[in-house]
């Protein structure tokens, strides 16, 4: 990257930083705002920097005597993360202090320029001087909600949380076979290893549009976590299906790749459900798209009832959080139990609307016992003709994200 591009991506990534911390969250479109050929590195910045919670804050705290307006801390922040792996130092303080120029009318260019120098000639003493909540890069209440549930993993969660997601892939069996698409990605110069019965991990991530057949519908984008929920729902040939908050559509596509259904793909905003559809149309399948609240959901309100459900229920996204890197600052205590109630108002309304025999995978990408297992006992407990017959738990590491299922079949 240029001197010149790298003071452009930091006053993209910087208003974007700053407006996370605001509260808007990174899937409401800030980075499509920014022009094509910035993209890749402003979001590499800005996956970075938030990806990096609490350091960033911690490193430049001894070195303000008041906290600057938004966007000059998140330059900073961007500035501060830049310097870990820039060969030339003084140029990303330079160009910091060129991106100040075009912020709050350039009144505080001085500031930046001091700060980060600063910053260099203490970085060493800085470093050393982050307490292990700030190496942690994790919210507090985060890191110990993780303890409680893992006494014995939650460092490894942590450490994997730090990183960058993998890259999967799910090869659509019904275009062609994994064997065959590993032998596409290599004559493409791109090292990848199978992973499951559909599933490749890309060594490096690389953009969709170099993906051989991704066009033409034989690849998807999707974490080999999230495959799971096809084999472990398992429906049976021609039987009726219920995605209930399906979008953006991988896992209704993975059942339709999969198996042959009358598939209902369900979910609330009217946006999302025509993202559902563009995703079917490029892998040439086809379902009925919905636009209705899981919440609500009955005999009454669908006139049938499903021989299989996927409840793939919001939740706090703590199991993707290093793909989703704004949800570390956006998230909040109080969150999680505001989760468990919808997940339970969704989980008895569906369970109204499938039939006796039938089974329901509840999904979420969450880590949090609340959200799965804790939610789980208690619908059972006051769902006499429900009964657990799979269970699991997937931590996050190398190979994919986190994620909890439980399938439940209604006795007859």
């Amino acid at each position: 990257m240029s001197p010149n591009a790298l003071s452009f991506v930091f006053c993209r990534a910087s208003w974007i930083v700053a407006e996370v911390m605001a509260g808007r969250s990174l899937a409401q479109g800030s980075l499509d705002r920014v022009a094509a050929a910035a993209r890749p590195a402003t979001r590499e910045m800005v996956y970075g920097v938030l990806r990096a919670h609490g350091e960033g804050d911690a490193l430049l705290a001894p070195l303000l005597q008041n906290r600057p307006p938004a966007q000059i801390h998140a330059l900073l922040l961007c500035a501060v993360y830049r310097l870990a792996d820039w060969p030339d130092a003084h140029t990303v303080v330079n160009q910091a202090v060129e991106a100040a120029t075009g912020m709050e009318q350039g009144r505080y260019k001085g500031l930046v320029n001091a700060v980060l120098r600063n910053f260099l000639r203490r970085r060493e003493a800085l470093y050393a001087g982050l307490t292990a909540e700030n190496r942690w890069k994790h919210p507090d209440w985060w890191v110990r909600r993780l303890q409680a549930a893992y006494p014995d993993a939650w460092q490894d969660i942590v450490e994997v949380g730090n990183q960058p997601p993998p890259m999967g892939l799910r090869v659509n069996v019904r275009k062609t076979t994994v064997a065959d698409y590993l032998g596409e990605l290599q004559a493409a110069g791109m090292t990848a290893k199978a992973a499951g019965e559909c599933g490749v991990t890309l060594a490096q991530p690389v953009s969709v549009e170099r993906l051989p057949g991704f066009l033409e519908g034989r690849v998807t984008v999707q974490d080999i976590g999230a495959q799971r929920a096809a084999f472990l729902l398992c429906p049976e040939p021609g039987s009726r299906v219920l995605d209930a908050c399906a979008a953006p559509g991988g896992k209704t596509a993975h059942l339709l790749e999969r198996y042959d259904l009358d598939l209902t793909a369900l979910d609330i905003h009217p946006a999302r459900c025509r993202q559902i559809r563009h995703n079917l149309d490029r892998l040439h399948l086809s379902a009925r798209i919905r636009q209705g609240d899981a919440c609500r959901l009955g005999v009454k309100e669908t006139g049938e009832r499903f021989d299989a459900i996927l409840a793939d229920v919001p939740c706090s996204a703590s199991g993707v959080a290093r793909r989703l890197p704004d949800i570390k600052w956006l998230r909040r205590p109080e969150d999680i139990a505001r989760f468990a109630r919808q997940q339970a108002k969704m989980l008895k309304s569906l369970w109204q609307a499938l039939r006796p025999g039938g089974k329901l995978l509840y999904a979420t990408c969450s880590l949090f016992p609340e959200e799965n297992g804790e939610q789980i006992r208690r619908f059972l407990a006051q769902t006499p003709d429900a009964r657990l017959t799979g269970e699991e738990q997937w931590r996050p590491d190398a190979q994919h994200d986190g994620f909890y299922y439980a399938l439940i079949e209604s006795e007859h």
